[in-house]
């Protein structure tokens, strides 16, 4: 509970330290804040001496302020953030501290990366900055103390003013409410200043003594001065976001409502604004900026200042979207008299101006010379003052003609969209004041100001025009009154210097003087030769590698990494030598310097690291060296085999030559599991080479290294049965190895050697292998057997008999592409057909179908009785006692294959049927009798025989002694 509690309540409530001393109280605090493990536990103790110290008893501010201070080392950004705040608080509660804070709080703005502690920093300053300025402008003669802290604050004050070019958009905005604190405390305020009561207090230029011994008013004004024209530029710049304009336009609305000399300039810089928003804004943007421009400009135009400058608002008003009551409401009534005398002044002007001479006339339009004007109608010097848009805009006014204006937008309907632009049309607003004197003036300025964007610079020109007239007559009144001085026997005035005039080089004179010769390193140093330039480098690599040590303890180890990588891409030779070297003494530790280089190699080969703008490749053979030359290295190395995988999947490029590696270390034995393994990742992991990296594992599918072969047959299997895109290819390698037994003597791609020139067993099989697998999964593969049967060789063809029994057996009986094969046998394939349904009957009864393709395809087109022998027991009795005379006629063994066949599986029916074939074929019952001894047990044996002796027709066996012999 009591972590839980405000620093208000740990304050109030303890009555137990209610009669505690204050010193022993903050004491306590500071040593529990020390051991405290929870920030906001800290932080609460920090306040409530803060507290102490400042508020209940300030006698004990100077006794732990170091102590305080000691804080703004610790690692949590809040408490640092506290800390900060107790220097500010410190400092306006006894200015004589500044001096002893304003270091630290130098040093925690310039040694902190914490974004939260830097804003604190800039606030704390933008309230210590206006305390030190005031502290400075009480005393009157200011010791050296106090100017060291004054240069502190200085510096700390142009690093804040740098960050709005910072990156981060919230440190701008605190950068911009810093600078808006410049203007003010740097300008004087006047009786129409309208200060807010928080700044009652706050200083300004005109309570600066004017013979201050320390601090010039001129050189403060000229300060407030810069700081102003930095935050117009910064609100002018063309990739400002929109939370810093909406912070900048706030600043301008405080600066000209509490500093009437700038009210013409902010409402300048507001109708740049206008006519050039950022590009960079979007849609909501652009209306959110447009929005709180308008509700500036109200502002604005309450406050008297406004008056010189309201035509110019209430035309931008109504470009943004203010209708006339809105502007009429935002006037205030006292102001309404002196807005109507400056109207009667502008009339009156209009009529006093004298129309133009028609000598003048006549002269322009002959293009001959204007007469030069009297001295009461000399320029004044006023002239010089105009910015860049005012003499510009001076300059179209005139010129803003209606045919003028009718020819730009004739000639602007060209350039326009077919569709009218989204952001067009949110943001547009009629014109209700259209062909107004003031209307016209505003549309002028905008031009004018988009011509000074432009860097059109017309307003330069006619500066730099006018401003030798005012120097010319300058320098002759001079040299008047100097010689009627003279003349007049002035004795002051012949002691002053006359200023030195300036001439053109070729007519200066010429002062003999001593030339001083200016240091060049060159003319002291002497070129290395190249021998000793790669001596040095080479050197210099070697240390950066032995110092791998220091450098991770020193936490500089990522970027000796990438100094390495940088260095041996960039200069090669014998580097990478000693690079290879060094990652391979200690490759697991030193795999991130590995990877390191191989990146580094890649960038420079797709040009990521030439200069900017020109974006050449490099050469590929360099990265391809560094890749193979690390390939080969672990493949020597058979404890780094995830090393070499690595390197490999995470490659960002992998050549052909890097794949003739991968290669070689798949056919190694030990490696062969791991390989495969590898080429499965590379096919998943790099689509686009999908079908490359697969044809690379389809070869090992033929190979005659037994391990690689096995594994190669295993994955492609795997794959084939779970990506359907890599079912068709590796059916058709399965086919194209198949297609090798047509030919008449092996491939060299098989054989690897021209001397081979038969096929052996072997060979058959590598080429079977594959292909065999796949049959149980797809049984159409089967028509291709029988088509490469019939063209092979006879020692494939046997090879083919004996290697079908498992994959036949996988497909079974009932498939119908094995049905369709016994239905349409190819020619010359009889033999297989009849293996095939051998192995599918040799365990189990023959299905109907099988019998029916069976049955028809002897009788159409196989007349060999052998051809029924599988499916002798699913022959009708009709058939199997038509078929036995025939069967009985053939080899003994086959004889005995057929009475095997019946016996294990139908004796009755066998019986019957030799029982029905007695009277047409009694001369052949005595082989039957023998066959049927060839049985295969006795009691089979002894059932024929008994059988036989109990039929009708035993007489006709026993009289033929021979035979029954």
């Amino acid at each position: 509970m009591e972590g839980r509690r405000s620093s208000a309540a740990d304050f109030f409530s303890d009555d137990s330290s209610a009669s505690e001393p204050v010193h022993d109280k903050v004491v306590r605090l500071l040593n529990e804040a020390s051991l405290l493990p929870k920030d906001a536990q800290r932080v609460t103790n920090l306040k409530q001496v803060q507290e102490l110290i400042i508020k209940k008893d300030p006698n004990q501010l100077d006794n732990f302020l170091d102590e305080m201070l000691s804080f703004q080392h610790d690692k949590s950004g809040d408490v640092k953030k506290t800390v900060i705040g107790f220097i500010e608080e410190a400092c306006k509660h006894d200015n004589d501290i500044l001096p002893k804070v304003v270091t630290n709080l130098s040093h925690m703005f310039v040694g902190d990366e914490n974004v939260a502690v830097i804003k604190k920093v800039i606030q704390a300053h933008t309230q210590l900055y206006k305390v030190a300025l005031k502290w400075l402008a009480k005393v009157k003669e200011v010791d050296e103390v106090m100017q060291q802290t004054w240069d502190v604050m200085q510096d700390l004050k142009d690093k804040i003013n740098a960050l709005l070019d910072s990156e981060n958009d919230g440190l701008r905005t605190y950068t911009v409410k810093f600078v808006e604190m410049l203007v003010l405390i740097n300008t004087a305020k006047t009786q129409d200043s309208e200060i807010p009561k928080n700044q009652k207090d706050d200083i300004s230029l005109d309570q600066i003594p004017a013979d201050h011994s320390y601090l010039n008013k001129k050189e403060l004004e000229e300060e407030g001065q810069t700081a102003f024209r930095l935050l117009v530029d910064f609100m002018a710049h063309p990739a400002i976001s929109s939370v810093n304009l909406m912070a900048c336009m706030g600043s301008f609305t405080n600066i000209a409502k509490q500093r009437s000399e700038f009210m013409y300039k902010v409402i300048q810089a507001f109708e740049s604004l206008h006519a050039n928003l950022p590009p960079t804004l979007a849609k909501s943007q652009v209306s959110s900026v447009r929005k709180t421009l308008k509700m500036q400009l109200l502002n604005l135009l309450r406050h008297p200042a406004s008056v010189s400058n309201q035509s110019q608002i209430t035309t931008l008003l109504t470009d943004l979207g203010a209708t006339t009551s809105e502007v009429n409401k935002a006037i205030p009534m006292f102001l309404e008299p002196l807005m109507k005398r400056k109207r009667e002044a502008e009339n009156d002007d209009k009529l006093s101006k004298k129309p133009r001479g028609l000598e003048e006339k006549i002269l322009d339009d002959l293009g001959g010379e204007t007469p030069a004007p009297t001295p009461a109608a000399a320029p004044k010097q006023k002239t010089l003052e105009k910015s860049l848009v005012d003499l510009t805009t001076e300059d179209l006014l005139p010129r803003l003609t209606v045919a003028n204006v009718t020819d730009l937008v004739l000639l602007s309907m060209v350039c326009l969209p077919d569709v009218m632009p989204a952001q067009f049309q949110s943001t547009y607003t009629p014109i209700a004041a259209a062909g107004t004197e003031h209307q016209i003036q505003h549309v002028s300025r905008l031009l004018a100001m988009q011509l000074v964007h432009a860097g059109y610079e017309l307003g330069q020109t006619a500066l730099q025009v006018k401003t030798p007239k005012p120097v010319e007559e300058a320098a002759k009144s001079a040299s008047k009154q100097s010689i009627q001085t003279v003349v007049g026997g002035s004795v002051e005035q012949q002691k002053q210097k006359r200023a030195p005039f300036l001439l053109p080089a070729s007519t200066a004179p010429k002062k003999a003087k001593k030339v001083i010769t200016q240091f060049r390193l060159q003319d002291v140093t002497k070129p290395l030769s190249a021998e000793q330039q790669h001596s040095m480098a080479l050197e210099a690599v070697k240390r950066i590698l032995n110092s791998e040590k220091s450098a991770m303890q020193g936490g500089a180890g990522m970027a000796r990494t990438k100094v390495l990588a940088s260095l041996v891409t960039q200069f090669g030779g014998e580097l990478v030598d000693l690079m290879l070297a060094f990652i391979f003494s200690d490759v697991r530790q030193r795999s991130d310097l590995l990877f390191a280089w191989l990146y580094q190699e890649y960038a420079d080969y797709q040009g990521f690291t030439s200069p900017m703008g020109e974006h050449e490749k490099g050469e590929l053979s360099k990265y391809n060296t560094c890749l193979l030359s690390l390939l080969n290295g672990l493949l020597n190395k058979p404890d780094k085999e995830s090393l070499f995988c690595r390197v490999l999947l995470e490659a960002p490029l992998i050549t052909e030559e890097a794949v003739e590696v991968v290669r070689q270390f798949c056919q190694t034995e030990i490696h062969a599991t791991t390989g495969m393994t590898l080429l499965k990742d590379l096919i998943f992991k790099r689509p686009g080479k999908q079908s490359y990296y697969l044809n690379c594992l389809l070869e090992f599918t033929i190979s005659d290294k037994t391990e690689a072969r096995n594994q190669a047959i295993r994955v492609a299997k795997k794959l084939h049965d779970k990506d359907e895109s890599m079912r068709s290819v590796i059916e058709a390698r399965a086919m194209a190895s198949l297609q090798l037994l047509r030919q008449a003597k092996p491939p060299v791609s098989l054989t690897k050697s021209a001397e081979v020139v038969t096929w052996t067993e072997d060979l058959i099989k590598q080429c079977l292998y594959l292909y065999l697998l796949l049959l149980p999964e797809n049984h159409k593969l089967i028509h291709d057997l029988a088509a490469v049967y019939t063209a092979t060789t006879a020692n494939s063809k046997r090879t083919i008999l004996r290697v079908l029994e498992s994959p036949v057996k996988g497909m079974g009986m009932n498939s119908p592409e094995l049905l369709l094969l016994v239905e349409n046998c190819p020619k010359g394939a009889e033999t297989l057909v009849t293996r095939i349904i051998h192995i599918l009957t040799d365990k189990v009864p023959p299905s109907p179908q099988l019998v029916e393709r069976v049955r028809d395809l002897y009788h159409k087109r196989v007349s060999d009785v052998r051809f029924l022998i599988p499916v002798l027991t699913g022959l009708s009795k009709k058939e199997v006692i038509g078929a036995l005379p025939k069967l009985i006629r053939l080899n003994p063994n086959v004889v005995k294959e057929v009475f095997n066949r019946l016996l294990s599986i139908n004796g009755k029916h066998y019986l019957y049927a030799v029982r029905h074939t007695c009277t047409f074929i009694k001369q052949d019952l005595i082989r039957i009798s023998v066959v049927a001894m060839f049985a295969q047990s006795k009691r089979d044996r002894a059932t024929a025989v008994h059988s036989l002796q109990r039929s009708s027709w035993w007489p006709c066996i026993s009289l033929t002694p021979t035979r029954s012999t």
